[in-house]
C-alpha cells in the first residue's frame, strides 16, 4: 500500500504556492469531476474495480467529502472486498457510501451538470471490457434537486453498439462538456468525434 500514496483518491493543488492535499481517499478511479451549479460540492463519477464478478462492484457517482474515505481496496458499498478479506476491517465504519450506482464494469468516466434546464447530471460511461455481456456504451442522466440525485439514472444517449454478440460498437463515450445554451457535448474516443447533442429550434 505504500506504492498507493497520492493513488485512487482526489489532490488539492493551492495554484498561488503549489501545496497539494489530500482531498479525499479510497476513490479508485474518479475520472470525471463537476460541481453542481450554484453550489461547492464536488461530484464525480467513479470506475469501480474489476474481477469479481458481473455485477460487482458497480460503477458511481457521489458527492465527495472532504477528508472522506471511500473504500478502495477494502471495500465497495459498504461491503468487504474479498480478495482483502481480513485487511482493515475496522475502516468499514467510517466509509463513506456512494449516491448513486451507475451499472458495474461500465467505466463511468466522464461527468458534467448541465447550465440550462432541469438540474441534470451526465454521465458518459465508455463500455465494458470484462463482462460476460455488455454494460455502459452510452450517456446517463441523472435527475438532480438542491444539489442532491432525486431519481434512478436514465439513458440520454445510447446507439453505440453495433453488436452485441459480436462486440462491435460504433463508439466509446468517454468525457462531456455542457454550455450554458443548453447544448451537450460528449466525446467519443473509439469513434473518432465529438457529437454535440441539443434541443431543436
Amino acid at each position: 500500500m505504500d506504492e498507493e500514496k497520492r493513488r485512487a483518491a482526489i489532490l488539492a493543488l493551492d495554484l498561488t504556492t503549489g501545496r497539494e492535499r489530500l482531498y479525499a481517499s479510497g476513490l479508485r478511479n474518479p475520472v470525471g469531476m463537476d460541481f453542481v451549479p450554484g453550489t461547492t460540492t464536488l461530484w464525480t463519477a467513479v470506475n469501480e474495480r474489476d474481477h469479481i464478478g458481473d455485477d460487482i462492484a458497480p460503477d458511481y457517482l457521489v458527492g465527495v467529502r472532504e477528508g472522506g474515505f471511500y473504500g478502495w481496496p477494502y471495500s465497495y458499498f459498504g461491503k468487504q472486498d474479498p480478495r482483502h478479506a481480513n485487511e482493515r476491517r475496522e475502516l468499514l465504519a467510517t466509509t463513506l457510501l456512494p449516491d448513486v450506482a451507475v451499472g458495474a464494469h461500465a467505466a463511468a468516466l466522464g461527468l458534467a451538470f448541465a447550465k440550462q434546464g432541469a438540474p441534470t447530471a451526465y454521465v458518459a460511461r465508455h463500455g465494458s471490457w470484462n463482462r460476460s455481456s455488455f454494460s455502459g456504451y452510452d450517456v446517463l442522466a441523472v435527475p438532480f434537486a438542491q444539489g442532491r440525485p432525486t431519481g434512478e439514472p436514465q439513458p440520454f444517449l445510447t446507439g453505440f453498439v453495433a453488436d452485441a454478440k459480436k462486440g462491435t460498437v460504433y463508439g466509446r463515450p468517454v468525457s462531456i462538456q455542457t454550455r450554458a445554451d443548453g447544448a451537450i457535448f460528449v466525446v467519443d474516443d473509439a469513434g473518432d468525434t465529438v457529437w454535440m447533442v441539443r434541443r431543436r429550434a
